[in-house]
């Protein structure tokens, strides 16, 4: 694998629903706000189908609460929100539309978000949410960066973005090397308290993101490194 580049200054974050971002990605994010860029986050949804013991409405509100947090413990101080159905997204020109506006409007020069091939490293299927969002993503770049194209926006088109980053691809191409910033991707991590409770797991962070930092660390020749599949625009 090779490193991400990181002579940029603006990232944008763009996944699905609250705790995509901390599974990894958010670790890096990490790394980049202590650099001094800036990185700004973007929820297709609220996650308020997440948790089956709860209201949606209790969980919308719980949850946009928990990611707030999460940034914050990265550096990342906009959050913002599309309110799309969570578990209903759909592949298609609206979600599109919203995606190339966002990205017009932030005009980041690294596009980041989640998983959009048919499984996961280990092998387990992925989520349609996830398909459909990363899919939309790297499709939202090259339309932002065409001017025939969204027109109605009344937004400048923005070919700034030089790459966009899928965390938790099976299909890695380069890494991060967050030696130095692991904790405090943890406590990001962390701050989805009530969803983890609400799954009924005993689920361990810092294990979970050592356990994923540390071998490809070894792979590359650095403590701790994240995993991301690179797409050039």
């Amino acid at each position: 694998m090779e490193a991400v580049p990181e002579d940029w200054d603006r990232a944008l974050a763009i996944v699905a629903h609250p705790d995509d971002l901390e599974y990894g990605g958010s670790t890096a994010v990490a790394k980049w706000t202590r650099q001094g860029k800036t990185v700004t986050e973007l929820l297709a949804t609220r996650g308020e189908a997440g948790i089956d013991g709860m209201d949606p409405d209790e969980a919308r509100r719980v949850r946009t609460g928990e990611q707030l947090e999460a940034a914050r413990h990265v550096g990342v101080e906009t959050v913002e929100f599309l309110d799309l159905p969570d578990g209903e997204l759909e592949y298609g020109l609206p979600l599109r539309r919203a995606l190339a506006a966002a990205i017009r409007r932030h005009r980041p020069e690294v596009v980041l978000s989640v998983n959009f091939r048919e499984t996961f490293p280990g092998g387990g299927f992925n989520m349609a949410d996830h398909r459909v969002l990363g899919l939309a993503v790297a499709d939202a770049v090259r339309d932002a960066a065409n001017r025939w194209v969204f027109r109605d926006l009344g937004l400048e088109a923005w070919r700034g973005v030089r790459f966009a980053l899928f965390g938790g691809s099976p299909q890695s191409t380069h890494y991060v090397d967050v030696t130095g910033h692991l904790q405090e991707g943890i406590d990001s991590l962390l701050a989805h308290r009530t969803y983890f409770a609400g799954l009924g797991e005993d689920f361990d962070a810092a294990a979970f993101l050592t356990e994923l930092a540390e071998p490809v660390g070894r792979e590359v020749g650095v403590p701790h490194a994240i995993p991301f599949e690179l797409i050039p625009s």
